[in-house]
């Protein structure tokens, strides 16, 4: 019997009934998000200060001007700090010593912005404007099902209706207020613009002087407006319904308004960083794509069902999983990879962390939505010269991936990002996965170019280590688990275990595209390094014997040669081992979101349900899923939302409910124990 799909998600819709200022709620497609606060809008944004309440877009980036001639720097301004890679020297961007301000410059720059907040003026009986504690009667809930933010709530026993969605494929964000204080001139709304920002909420609300809102066309029911700021620029184009009049009130502020006596007050928002067309989706033809597209979105793809379990914690994992899902879709899905708070707010200046993109987006294959990743391949293949230019610059072949970036792919500097390799490989697993499920010649011409350089840069990294005949891992070199001093770090096990695995696909390829083999990679993965262990465990790298004493903080990446990874060249008895040293020794409260899932996956590829399913669900900071769904990594403020965490988790429930290759014991990851009794369909199992 199939899923009942519509009760499945319906249940888990969120109502908040209270002024809840630790839980706004977003609408967004993956190319642009909007986050409401209690009324539907971005109303009282001074009283939502841990996660800010902020309109984002996957293109919405500012740049600052530098304070040199030329009003902005380049990489080629930096001075490289120096490694010896066994006898070479190669220049990182790793050192702001006395070069702070090129350094820092380059490293926040371009960052995200919010784009415009737009929130209702309310005004009481006796003229005072309405605060947060004079919204009573909450009652929010956020319908998964149809993708809309419904908001009711009363002003002086008067009741007030917002409803709020974005379209699916187009920057768009409609609203509608219904309620008679419309009628009473007591409910207005207000657009306002900021500054751009690099802080996490991406305005600068003190810099009115330094931008410009220009009306540069209107008709009876729309307005266009132009944003320029600095030397960056973008449109705003509002449409209303025939009753509604916009009225510009300052530099960068406008007000909507009624006209007449009716009490309903509809408009649409559109965000654009090209001229927008004369016309954009009305109010109810929006709304009825919003519907079908999220009717559609739940109907298809995968789905699981805790319903039957009697585990106490089956009903809030089904929670997680379900709102994971609309998460992840409206926030990681657009057509470049997603920063770590997806478009709620800024982390790390709005910039995206390629070494993270795994977990935000893998999961959207193997829950039967491979459209989504496919989203953002493009963007690898834009900065694949920039990427080749990187590895030619530092004596490497192929394409050398940066880590923290903006739309241009340009590398930023950093003490850790630069000598990270971990993110290397990514584009090849997500390569094989689209063909995977689409096993053409088109998708082999389309991926074939990232995949070989991938391999080329991978196949030149690692070095030859004569005395021992094999090919290792060394210094300069920063490995998942970022605690470790780069200069003498030497084959960390997950690293090992994935460039491996990156290059035995990418001969499959050759192969696949009629090509011989390659004779380099081929005898670099039979000569690759072992995983490094002592005492019957493995360890952070060859040279960390006091892994489980000194350094069992952070991410316990070693686990992830078998979970993320099929583990070629993994010890099953010895991994086992690692798995339940980790879980006696490591300090979970220093973990992050995504370390739960990949523990996870460990587990059940180890044979061991019972820890997989403690592991999801274990009681820790950095594993806290708030009422909005959102992964909270407590008490790191910076990250009030962690998409990585919401993505590792769907990506551990597929493996331990569809399995992996080769695997033939249904659900895993679950344990027979009788309370684990799922039910799913639609889900892929992993490599």
């Amino acid at each position: 019997m199939s899923i009942d799909r519509y009760q499945l998600v319906k249940r888990h819709n969120v109502i908040i009934g209270k002024a809840d200022t630790e839980n706004p709620l977003s609408v967004g497609n993956g190319e642009i998000a909007f986050t409401a606060d209690i009324t539907g809008m971005q109303t009282f944004i001074e009283e939502y200060k841990t996660i800010p309440l902020c309109t984002m877009a996957q293109w919405g980036f500012h740049t600052t001007p530098a304070k040199n001639d030329k009003g902005f720097y380049s990489i080629k301004d930096l001075k490289l700090k120096y490694y010896n890679i066994f006898g070479r020297k190669v220049g990182y961007a790793t050192s702001e010593k006395n070069q702070e301000e090129i350094f820092n410059w380059l490293r926040v720059n371009p960052h995200r912005i919010h784009l415009g907040n737009i929130g209702l003026n309310i005004t009481l009986s006796n003229g005072v404007k309405a605060k947060i504690n004079d919204i009573k009667e909450i009652n929010q809930s956020l319908d998964l099902w149809n993708g809309i933010l419904v908001s009711k709530f009363k002003v002086e026993d008067i009741p007030v209706n917002v409803e709020t969605f974005c379209h699916p494929y187009e920057d768009i964000i409609s609203f509608s207020v219904e309620s008679e204080l419309i009628k009473k001139n007591q409910i207005f709304v207000e657009i306002k613009f900021p500054y751009g920002s690099p802080d996490i909420s991406g305005a600068d609300w003190n810099k009115d002087e330094l931008h410009n809102t220009d009306i540069v066309d209107c008709s009876e029911n729309s307005i266009e407006l132009l944003r320029t700021i600095d030397n960056d620029f973008y449109f705003v184009k509002i449409e209303f319904s025939k009753d509604v009049y916009v009225e510009k009130k300052g530099k960068n502020y406008f007000v909507l308004n009624q006209k007449g006596c009716t009490n309903n007050l509809i408009f649409s928002c559109l965000f654009s960083r090209i001229k927008p067309p004369k016309y954009i989706h009305l109010f109810e033809e929006s709304k009825r794509l919003c519907k079908e597209y999220w009717n559609r979105f739940w109907i298809s793809g995968g789905a699981v069902d805790f319903s039957k379990c009697t585990d106490n914690k089956a009903f809030e994992l089904e929670r997680r999983v379900i709102l994971s899902q609309y998460l992840t879709a409206i926030q990681c899905s657009g057509s470049m990879p997603p920063q770590e708070t997806g478009l709620t707010c800024n982390s790390w200046y709005g910039k995206f962390h390629l070494e993270m993109h795994w977990w935000h987006a893998v999961h959207f294959v193997l829950w039967g939505r491979t459209y989504l990743l496919s989203r953002s391949m493009w963007w690898y293949k834009k900065i694949l010269s920039v990427a080749q230019s990187n590895a030619r610059s530092q004596g490497y072949d192929g394409a050398r991936w940066p880590k923290m970036v903006g739309p241009d792919g340009i590398d930023s500097p950093s003490a850790i990002g630069p000598l990270l390799v971990w993110q290397q490989p990514h584009p090849i697993f997500y390569s094989e996965l689209i063909y995977r499920e689409n096993p053409c010649q088109e998708v082999l011409d389309m991926f074939k170019d990232i995949v070989f350089s991938t391999a080329d840069f991978i196949a030149s990294y690692v070095i030859y280590d004569e005395n021992n005949d094999r090919y290792v891992l060394g210094p300069p070199l920063i490995p998942v688990q970022e605690n470790h001093d780069p200069n003498i770090v030497l084959n960390p096990p997950f690293e090992l275990e994935y460039f491996l695995f990156a290059l035995e696909i990418a001969n499959k390829w050759r192969r696949r595209l009629g090509l011989d083999t390659n004779i380099k990679w081929k005898e670099i993965s039979s000569k690759l390094a072992s995983l490094p262990l002592k005492d019957g465990v493995y360890l952070s790298h060859e040279k960390c014997i006091d892994t489980y004493e000194k350094f069992n903080f952070d991410h316990p990446s070693m686990l992830g040669a078998l979970g993320m990874l099929p583990g070629h060249k993994v010890d099953k008895r010895i991994m086992k081992n690692t798995l339940f040293k980790v879980l006696d020794k490591w300090q979970f409260e220093e973990m992050w979101g995504w370390d739960f899932p990949m523990i996870a996956m460990n587990a059940a590829r180890l044979g061991e349900p019972e820890i997989a399913v403690k592991a999801i669900l274990m009681d820790s900071p950095k594993n806290t899923y708030m009422l909005n769904g959102h992964n909270n990594q407590i008490p790191n403020k910076d990250l009030p939302v962690y998409l990585p965490g919401n993505g590792g988790l769907l990506t551990a429930i597929a493996l331990m409910a569809a399995g992996w290759d080769g695997c033939d014991i249904n659900e895993p990851g679950f344990p027979k124990n009788g309370k684990w009794n799922i039910e799913w369909e639609g889900l892929k199992p992993m490599m």
